[in-house]
């Protein structure tokens, strides 16, 4: 019975190194687990593309900044009832009490 025992014992010693190395083995053959983030981006606009023909409302137009210089930008003399108005980046032609744009001159 000691001479059994002493046998498993000897060979669970002997054995052992194999069952770790195999398991180890077995790791590096499973393929990795890859985690894809998805990630949503919203546009904010943060002025509107502005067309001939657009109303201003009175909101909008407290944004305006009126250019009184309008030479400096290289700009025509505004007409009788008409302002010209930088919004952002862009002047507009607009009527005073109408407040609908009749020129657009973009990013000067």
């Amino acid at each position: 019975m000691k001479k059994i025992f002493a046998a498993l014992l000897s060979a669970s010693f002997l054995l052992s190194p194999v069952v770790v190395s195999q398991a180890s083995a077995d790791d590096y053959r499973r393929p990795p687990v890859v985690v894809q983030k998805k990630v949503i981006v919203e546009k904010t606009v943060v002025r509107p593309h502005w067309k001939k023909g657009y109303r201003v409302n009175a909101g909008e137009r407290r944004r305006f900044h009126d250019v009184n210089d309008y030479r400096r930008y290289r700009l025509a003399p505004p007409p009788r009832g008409y302002r010209w108005v930088r919004a952002d980046n862009d002047y507009l032609l607009i009527g005073v009490t109408s407040g609908v744009i009749s020129s657009i001159i973009a990013g000067r």
